[in-house]
């Protein structure tokens, strides 16, 4: 049987493996950042399990072309998200490391769960 934790752990990844996803290649400028950040968050923070979400973009990287505008880049993520399964939460972020966009997990616990059910 899977845990409240195991689900937990796999809605935080398949969460962060979807906006990855997603929005790499969005059209994106420094002026648009904070709206396309709170669209992010919005979005993602519909979904099931979602408890909070923090996205923040890496403006130094945007850098325009000539119609005035970058593209979304993994690399220019900032993100920390947590979940809640039954008794389990979930932390986890996707950021910049040795110049790759890695994911992890950066906390797990669990409540002690009522007895009587």
């Amino acid at each position: 049987m899977i845990t409240d934790r195991e689900k937990a752990a796999f809605e935080a990844g398949i969460k962060l493996g979807a906006l990855y996803h997603q929005f790499v290649g969005t059209p994106i400028a420094r002026e648009t950042a904070g709206t396309v950040e709170t669209a992010i968050e919005g979005a993602v923070g519909l979904q099931p399990f979602v408890q909070e979400i923090t996205v923040r973009l890496n403006r130094e990287m945007m850098v325009s072309n000539r119609f005035g505008y970058s593209e979304l880049a993994g690399k220019m993520f900032d993100v920390a998200i947590r979940t809640e399964v039954g008794t389990a939460s979930c932390k986890a972020t996707l950021r910049l490391e040795d110049d790759y966009p890695m994911m992890q997990i950066t906390e797990i616990h669990e409540t002690a769960g009522n007895p009587d059910h």
